[in-house]
């Protein structure tokens, strides 16, 4: 293969990997709102059967608070909780709602990693590695606020930010991982290109 020809191919793969970056994420992201949309009662387009036996959101939202609420308990404070609020006996209170899932952050991965030409069994741990992370740095985010805010109660109010600094700091964490997948995969499939050639 050319140097020139090589290049084009280079160029198509690109070109392939950033439409199929960009589908897939509005596929995933607007698939999650629409999915809370058919889930959240008095919403635009509710459906009570999908809401009481497929209803992954409320599921999400549980599995966030539970362990955030035994780690508030863990620091010494009393916390009781519902499916999307927690409340700190003395401290804070606090709402999970859909913006809260990092779900927008799930669907970027997601995308990413199966847009990407990788070896699958390389692509599918990078995904649990990566949903993982993001699940364990979300509690962590509601069990902190929920520890911080008990413990500084004249800084309740500038907290109002959390989101986009969950976002920033969970976006760089992402960025590292898939920066160092990248190198690996590369490796891999040079690795595999050669045998294949030889």
């Amino acid at each position: 293969m050319t140097p020139e020809e090589a290049k084009k191919e280079a160029n198509k793969k690109a070109i392939k990997f950033v439409v199929a970056l960009f589908i897939l994420y509005i596929l995933f992201s607007q698939g999650n709102l629409f999915m809370n949309s058919v889930m959240t009662p008095g919403s635009r387009f509710y459906n009570a059967y999908i809401a009481n036996h497929f209803d992954y959101i409320q599921g999400l939202k549980t599995a966030l608070i539970v362990p955030a609420v035994w780690i508030i308990k863990a620091f010494g404070f009393y916390a009781i909780y519902n499916e999307m609020d927690v409340m700190v006996v003395a401290g804070p209170y606090l709402r999970v709602n859909y913006s809260c899932l990092g779900l927008g952050v799930m669907s970027f991965l997601a995308a990413f990693v199966l847009a990407f030409p990788a070896p699958w069994k390389s692509t599918l741990k990078m995904l649990v590695i990566g949903f993982i992370a993001i699940y364990v740095l979300n509690v962590l985010r509601i069990a902190g606020l929920g520890v911080l805010l008990g413990f500084f109660k004249s800084q309740r109010n500038n907290f109002t930010y959390h989101h986009e600094v969950f976002n920033i700091i969970v976006y760089i964490c992402i960025f590292a991982m898939l920066y160092f997948w990248i190198k690996k995969s590369n490796k891999l499939v040079k690795a595999q290109t050669i045998a294949n050639n030889s």
